[in-house]
């Protein structure tokens, strides 16, 4: 099971991005720029962090609020203001901190957590939430029937594969000793529990809304969070109102959500400096960021939020000529990751390892592979290639990759690697990707790698470790380190919280000899580029948080007298 979130942000004009962009999440849709009449902007009075409404616009639908089905940068954040899960992060952060849970324990053996709950809070129902509402959740998102992209992190519970082979009727390693005790027992420690569980797909749902909703819930859906969904016209709006119960105190600080839907996105540019709406939430178009960021009268109003994303080369360590150290080690010193950052307007930051710099473990004094020509040369000399050689290069074929490709090739040619560009669509390159002899190399954009969760491990078993080089996998370069294998595994198994800087410090080293064995060429990290009107702000990094693109609804505000 691939647990890609696919990154939207970098198609290169606004027109493709209409009709390309999208398509990693579901097939786009033509729309009219008036396919939505917007209401208009509430001006009424507040004090200056609350109430009001703003309005965002998104160009398609939401698929589902479901938090089990949900996996996309737009519903992504909006299940985060209808729902809760047992631990939240700390706002604008990658700090784990309670939330449903107003504590919690771990065994000295790392193989049982207990939590316990909060009493008092309810759901949107009015309803109280209780352990089973948890237990029922987790299995319910575990169950093969509900089709959660998420279930298969979650398999480390015990009894959870009998359950899902269907040898047992409930999972054993999740149990409510009480109405406000949740028990969850492991097979084996994994310190990415506690990560796991503040996942959109581990968040508490009521049974009895579940159930009468069906396959509906996830357009009727039902939370504890900070806002209840009071309307929801597909094709047209969502709009979310203020839980008055609320179990934080003092948010959310907005009255109303409005989400208008068909919204061409640089008609939402306009809108939006019309005064019409709040945030445009399909982010900039990229052709339109120099313009923006350029303009004293916008420029303080764009924000550029680091995501726990990299862009990369992937390189087939079981395909000539990459089966040689030697060559790989030559890429990384060929591809001059400037000129490429420059060809995308400078929304991004050169890359020089594997993890960006959002991301635990990141190591900032790493310097990683100079971009030295001569010495690529040399070292392909070294490898026998003197003479040079051909390969093919795969990229998706949406604006910019294929620009970006032409850039790749010629630093490629400079060190005599004859790379061939093979442009094709999306599922070609991810088909491509999961055979051992589909493709020699792959430049991901359109396809980078966005983190599920700030935990260095996520960076490293679905796409660079042993697991993922299958048919079928998310391991591009079927790079398999069975030394870095067991270490990532003696990682993952140090799950005291105490311990956390030295497990840190295990995975910096861990890819530290990832990169010296150069199965791929890091990049960039590229930043998500949102833009607001001038009357809406918030404390914690709310309109900039890297687990909440374009904002984190819940902190947001309209100033006073705006």
């Amino acid at each position: 099971m691939s647990m890609f979130r696919l990154l939207s942000a970098s198609c290169a004009s606004a027109i493709l991005m209409l009709s390309a962009c999208n398509s990693s999440e579901h097939p786009a849709v033509p729309v009219s720029s008036a396919a939505v009449t917007l209401p208009a902007l509430e001006k009424t009075p507040a004090a200056p962090d609350r109430g009001n409404s703003i309005v965002v616009t998104f160009r398609d639908d939401l698929p589902t609020l479901d938090p089990a089905l949900g996996y996309d940068w737009k519903n992504w954040s909006v299940i985060k203001s209808v729902f809760d899960g047992l631990l939240d992060y700390k706002p604008g952060t990658t700090e784990l901190v309670p939330d449903l849970a107003e504590s919690y324990t771990v065994s000295p053996d790392g193989l049982t957590y207990i939590f316990k709950l909060r009493h008092g809070v309810t759901f949107h129902n009015g309803r109280e939430m209780k352990a089973a509402d948890v237990t029922y959740s987790l299995t319910r998102m575990i169950y093969p029937g509900t089709m959660s992209p998420g279930a298969g992190y979650y398999l480390n519970i015990k009894g959870a594969q009998q359950f899902t082979g269907g040898s047992a009727n409930a999972i054993s390693g999740i149990t409510a000793p009480d109405d406000y005790t949740v028990k969850i027992e492991l097979d084996a420690p994994d310190a990415t529990t506690l990560q796991l569980l503040a996942l959109n797909f581990a968040y508490i749902v009521p049974k009895e809304e579940v159930e009468q909703a069906g396959n509906d819930f996830g357009h009727n859906p039902v939370g504890t969070g900070a806002f209840k969904v009071t309307s929801w016209i597909p094709d047209e709006k969502i709009v979310l109102e203020r839980n008055a119960a609320y179990h934080k105190k003092g948010l959310p600080r907005l009255d109303k959500i409005v989400f208008g839907i068909g919204v061409h996105p640089v008609d939402a540019l306009k809108r939006l400096q019309s005064g019409e709406i709040d945030i445009a939430g399909d982010n900039v178009p990229p052709a339109l960021y120099s313009k923006f960021v350029l303009d004293p009268a916008t420029r303080d109003l764009v924000t550029a939020t680091d995501q726990l994303q990299t862009a990369f080369i992937a390189m087939n360590v079981n395909m000539p000529p990459f089966d040689k150290p030697g060559v790989r080690q030559a890429v990384n010193m060929a591809i001059d990751k400037r000129r490429i950052v420059e060809l995308i307007d400078n929304r991004a930051v050169v890359a020089n390892q594997v993890l960006p710099p959002a991301m635990p473990g990141h190591d900032k004094s790493y310097k990683g592979f100079a971009y030295d020509v001569a010495a690529a040369k040399a070292k392909m000399r070294e490898a026998g290639f003197g003479e040079g050689v051909d390969t093919e290069l795969y990229v998706m074929n949406v604006a910019p990759q294929p620009l970006i490709a032409g850039a790749i090739q010629q630093d490629l040619a400079a060190i005599g690697i004859r790379a061939e560009i093979k442009s094709v669509d999306m599922g070609s390159i991810i088909s491509r990707g999961g055979s051992s002899v589909g493709a020699p190399m792959i430049w991901s954009g359109g396809l980078a790698w966005i983190a599920d969760f700030p935990d260095p491990s996520n960076f490293y078993t679905a796409i660079l470790g042993c697991g993922g080089a299958v048919d079928g996998g998310w391991n591009w370069s079927w790079y398999c380190n069975n030394d870095l294998q067991q270490r990532a595994a003696e990682a993952n198994a140090i799950s005291d919280p105490a311990k956390t800087a030295k497990r840190t410090d295990l995975w910096r080293g861990i890819f530290a000899d990832v990169m010296a064995d150069a199965p791929w060429v890091p990049v960039f990290y590229e930043k998500a580029i949102g833009i607001h009107s001038p009357r809406v702000t918030g404390p914690n990094g709310a309109l900039d948080d890297p687990l909440h693109v374009p904002a984190n609804y819940d902190e947001i505000y309209v100033m006073d007298g705006s």
